[in-house]
């Protein structure tokens, strides 16, 4: 919960140095267990390919850009696909050999690298060096996920919480790309914009799913057969902004869409 004065969602008018002095009202329950994070995961590969691009490590283009916005507005896979590429120097295809699996998979983990270079206590556990599949891994990417699938992705609600905290604060990257990180996050709560074709989106069976119509949410959610999650800032009238990170496993609960939104009604209530 963010208290007065309120230091989010300013548009980065505080700086690094102070914004991280300001301490949050808060807890976790089992916020440090390693869970697989579905597509959790492409808040990170956010921040990075933002990182890549301010410091000229990559060159902005109409795909490139077409693809971060798909990644995390429609959750798309085949899009983080290109950013992991885009990311690592790295691209899918049949098994290689040794020698050259080996670079493979050292240029793969340089997102890994990059979030340990910040020295958050939160971050040290997490693995993020895989992409998002709707079928599975195939060649390489299978290899590279082990054989019990013991390099999968892997994310704790503390390290999601921490890395939203850091973009509504205005101090991932920069202010500025936080702000463009933060207008991709923001979801409507207008039943008329957000349900799919397909029924699928990012708000029923998930956190906004619970909040009254005039509030605002900028959030990503993660789902598959196994697992069902979401990761969200919320502002309320009259209610101190908060954020909210859940995370559910197993079939049941991933099938299940009333969970979140159960847990998200009862801590609006709580505020």
């Amino acid at each position: 919960m963010y208290e007065e004065p309120v230091i989010v969602n300013t548009g980065g008018a505080l700086s690094a140095a102070e914004f991280w002095q300001y301490q949050v009202k808060g807890f976790s329950y089992r916020g440090v267990e390693r869970i697989y994070p579905a597509s959790i995961a492409k808040l990170f590969y956010l921040v990075a390919i933002q990182e890549w691009l301010q410091g000229g490590m990559v060159a902005e283009s109409l795909e490139l850009n077409r693809a971060i916005r798909d990644a995390i507005i429609a959750s798309s896979n085949d899009a983080t696909s290109l950013l992991v590429d885009v990311l690592t120097g790295t691209t899918s295809g049949p098994e290689l050999p040794a020698n050259p699996f080996e670079t493979w998979q050292k240029q793969r983990n340089i997102i890994n690298r990059y979030f340990a270079s910040l020295g958050w206590s939160e971050l040290e556990s997490i693995n993020v060096n895989q992409k998002t599949w709707c079928d599975g891994a195939y060649g390489r990417e299978r290899a590279f996920l082990g054989e019990l699938m013991e390099n999968r992705n892997m994310l704790t609600t503390d390290a999601v919480a921490r890395l939203l905290h850091s973009i509504i604060g205005g101090v991932a990257v920069s202010s500025e790309r936080s702000q463009k990180m933060m207008q991709l996050l923001k979801r409507s709560l207008n039943p008329a914009e957000f349900v799919d074709s397909d029924g699928e989106n990012q708000i029923t069976g998930f956190i906004g799913e619970a909040l009254p119509r005039d509030a605002q949410i900028w959030s990503k959610a993660g789902w598959t057969t196994q697992v069902r999650h979401d990761a969200a800032y919320i502002e309320v009238p009259g209610v101190s902004p908060y954020l909210l990170i859940i995370f559910t496993e197993g079939r049941d609960n991933a099938q299940n869409k009333s969970i979140i939104p159960f847990i998200s009604r009862h801590i609006l209530e709580g505020q």
